[in-house]
């Protein structure tokens, strides 16, 4: 009998970009409804990231764009996003693949998601055949609690904010 462990990680990961996918694809439909507003910060080495070559001379690494007031023709599909920006007042269409994220915040509704990519993968599907679980080998996401892209430390959290929550501390070692 053939026995294989549950990747509880790689699952929850694929879901919580499904949400990212969700949010994008209905906000490309709807327009985006304030407060709402977008940090997305995404790895610029990833393979399938398309982006002008000078944003990735200069961002070689990683990369924090915002969506909130000036950003156009917003499209998301199964894969990723696409959204048209402005870098030194012209235009340029960018990609950015759902397996490239790294964090999504909300700070308009303080609500945030990060993704720990500990190493390029092939890129799986949010919707995988039977068999296969989303998301790249050892990636783990992170809830964000708080209106910032990133973690505050503890004793600069207002009371009443939430605990960050790793999945890293469900897995065994």
């Amino acid at each position: 009998m053939r026995q294989s462990r549950i990747d509880y990680g790689r699952l929850v990961e694929g879901a919580l970009r499904g949400v990212v996918r969700d949010v994008l694809g209905r906000v490309s439909r709807e327009g985006l409804p304030p407060p709402h507003h977008f940090y997305v910060t995404f790895r610029t080495d990833s393979g399938d990231v398309v982006m002008p070559d000078f944003l990735r001379e200069r961002y070689p690494a990683e990369m924090t764009i915002i969506l909130q007031h000036q950003f156009w023709d917003l499209e998301a599909d199964e894969d990723g996003f696409s959204v048209t920006l402005s870098f030194n007042d012209q235009l340029h269409r960018m990609h950015i693949p759902y397996t490239a994220l790294k964090v999504f915040a909300d700070p308009g509704v303080e609500f945030g998601l990060q993704f720990t990519l500990e190493q390029d993968a092939e890129v799986t599907p949010l919707h995988a055949p039977a068999g296969k679980a989303p998301g790249a080998e050892g990636e783990s996401a992170t809830l964000l609690p708080g209106p910032a892209p990133a973690a505050a430390p503890a004793e600069q959290r207002g009371e009443g904010s939430a605990e960050i929550v790793s999945l890293d501390r469900f897995r065994r070692k």
